[in-house]
């Protein structure tokens, strides 16, 4: 008997006859929805209006009304809304650093750092092409060792290619027969290793003994890193200050904004650092420093320093600066003496040269320190987002691997001082009758109670307290290691400078939204400032938008691959363009680095 039902699949029921197949599910696949999305009829409207963030991973999704308003009367001249819009919403990208988290706008942020750290050296973007003349160098800091951890050595490269480097590797750690650290530590683990590790190798960074690491002292030092790299700073200045008075440099008077005069040093550091992670989650800086003078009239302005200073000065200030400054921290119920804080042996300073000549170049600096600006904490194996008391446990372990035990030190040492140990923790007396304990006040709120628990100090007080950051900044100095426990105690940006050093990554994203509104048009593109040149004088309108959050990411998985897809296609035709210019002028070194970035 045959069926009745169409041969033609409908929504509501499926066919079954003779010449029917079961119909595909489209919206059940990323490839089905993008299939039903690039059908419709407005797809490439669609495609366009989500331009700006097609790229993106997880676009930020907005939703309201923009208004066009005439800024000489301030009457509406048009008001358009979302919901007129496809999908009822204006995407806009995250702007997101990290590669792991968005691959287009981490490479946009990656650009952008580039064009700013380059700046510093060789000028341009608003930064006097003079500074190409000044002294730069380009220092490594590390952070000291905290225990052995497995290692690739090279005492002599031989490759072309640092980032494919095959070259043979040093024992990691040998020991003689002799040496009484050889055998076993005093856990019963190996002392020694003498594998030669291979670049990529899973165990490079860990530590040979796990319980003889000191995980306490290398959260601690991520988080003074950044005090220890601002004395390290002020150090190098003084000791280019005493340099000018010993070789008869006078002081410069300057004019303050108060108007009072004082005498400053004819000599300053402009300076930039770069924060990376190793692979043993310690952290460690590429630095930049520019050597300026001092302009009397106009104390802002980037000037050449006095004759007579030289590259070898910066080199030995910041020598006499590493070596010099160490610390202790702030007293710690674990550590009543504070922890040391103080560099590492390993330290490098390189001069840095501008052109295409030089070991050490604009171009290649730039190019290798932008690398660091989509990286975070992958190197040791570990991506999270910010951790609070609900979900540390899935990360933090006392007796796990290397990373579990960095944060669960963050967590530890950064409770609150004044409840060392959880409610749920506290010894009590033992109970005289069932449910009551003998009188006791509580440490933290003063309340005087029978019961095991102080009835005001409740649970969701002390959470609270476990993931508040301080207050003050000399209320707990370790707190903020809570905050940043998903990045094993550093709290800072992976990129800081002077103020004088070059521009803003502001500066840049405005002059690139003023390029992309004005492309289109047959005159100048924008200036920084605003409008294009021609347009100056000429009437302009407002946007005014009274936009709300609407959500993150795309409404399907289709729209995301065919986003995606579409991204991935422009930078690939963008780095195809880079690589024929980079051939046609015979590849520069600086637009090399900028195409390796």
């Amino acid at each position: 008997m045959a069926s009745t039902l169409d041969l033609t699949p409908r929504a509501s029921a499926r066919g079954v006859g003779s010449n029917a197949d079961v119909p595909p599910v489209y919206g059940y696949t990323a490839a089905g929805s993008a299939f039903e999305r690039a059908t419709r009829p407005d797809y490439f409207g669609w495609l366009e209006h989500v331009r700006s963030a097609a790229g993106c991973t997880r676009p930020i999704r907005l939703a309201g009304q923009l208004l066009t308003v005439d800024p000489a009367t301030g009457r509406v001249l048009d008001q358009r809304h979302t919901d007129g819009m496809p999908d009822a919403a204006i995407y806009t990208a995250c702007g997101n650093r990290r590669a792991t988290v968005c691959p287009s706008c981490a490479q946009t942020y990656q650009r952008d750092a580039f064009q700013l750290l380059r700046a510093g050296l060789v000028g341009g973007k608003g930064v006097p092409e003079s500074v190409a003349q000044h002294p730069a160098v380009f220092p490594t800091f590390t952070a000291p060792s905290f225990g052995p951890v497995h290692a690739r050595v090279v005492k002599r490269h031989t490759c072309t290619n640092r980032k494919r480097c095959d070259c043979r590797a040093e024992p990691c750690h040998p020991r003689r027969a002799t040496d009484p650290t050889a055998g076993l530590c005093p856990h019963g683990r190996p002392a020694a290793c003498w594998a030669r590790h291979e670049a990529g190798d899973a165990v490079l960074g860990r530590p040979l003994c796990l319980d003889c690491y000191d995980h306490d002292h290398q959260v601690v030092w991520n988080l003074f890193s950044g005090e220890l790299w601002h004395r390290t700073k002020q150090a190098a200045e003084r000791y280019l200050a005493k340099l000018a008075h010993r070789r008869g440099v006078p002081r410069v008077e300057i004019v303050t904004a108060s108007g009072k005069t004082r005498k400053v040093a004819p000599v300053r550091l402009s300076p930039g650092k770069v924060a990376e992670l190793q692979a043993r989650g310690a952290v460690h800086f590429h630095a930049i420093a520019r050597l300026d003078g001092v302009d009397p009239d106009d104390p802002d302005k980037v000037v050449p320093p006095p004759a007579g200073f030289t590259v070898d000065d910066l080199v030995d200030a910041f020598r006499h600066a590493a070596a010099q400054i160490a610390f202790h921290t702030p007293p710690h119920p674990d550590q009543p003496n504070g922890w040391l804080i103080t560099w590492g042996e390993q330290l490098d300073i390189r001069p840095i040269t501008t052109g295409l000549d030089g070991d050490i170049t604009d171009g290649m600096v730039a190019g290798y320190l932008a690398k660091y600006a989509t990286k975070s904490t992958e190197a040791t194996g570990h991506t999270s987002t910010r951790l609070t008391a609900d979900s540390i446990g899935d990360y933090a372990d006392p007796d796990g691997d290397h990373t579990a035990r960095l944060i669960d030190a963050c967590w530890r040492i950064g409770r609150p001082t004044g409840t060392p140990i959880s409610l749920s923790e506290r010894p009590r007396e033992p109970r005289p009758r069932a449910g009551f304990v003998q009188r006791w006040e509580c440490p933290d709120c003063g309340t005087h109670t029978r019961y095991a628990a102080c009835p005001v100090c409740v649970a969701q007080r002390q959470a609270a307290l476990d993931t508040q950051p301080a207050s003050r900044p000399t209320a707990n100095p370790y707190a903020r290691l809570r905050r940043w426990a998903h990045m094993l105690g550093y709290g800072g940006h992976f990129l800081t400078k002077g103020r004088r050093y070059s521009v803003t990554f502001r500066l840049l994203r405005d002059t690139r939204v003023a390029f992309r509104r004005h492309e289109g048009q047959a005159h100048e593109h924008a200036t920084t400032g605003g409008p294009p040149v021609d347009q100056l004088g000429k009437d302009t309108t407002f946007i005014v938008g009274t936009l709300t959050f609407a959500g993150v990411g795309w409404h399907t998985s289709g729209d995301a691959l065919l986003a995606n897809t579409a991204a991935a296609l422009a930078r690939e035709r963008r780095t195809t363009g880079r690589e024929e210019l980079a051939h046609e002028i015979a590849a520069s070194p600086a637009s090399t680095a900028l195409t390796a970035a």
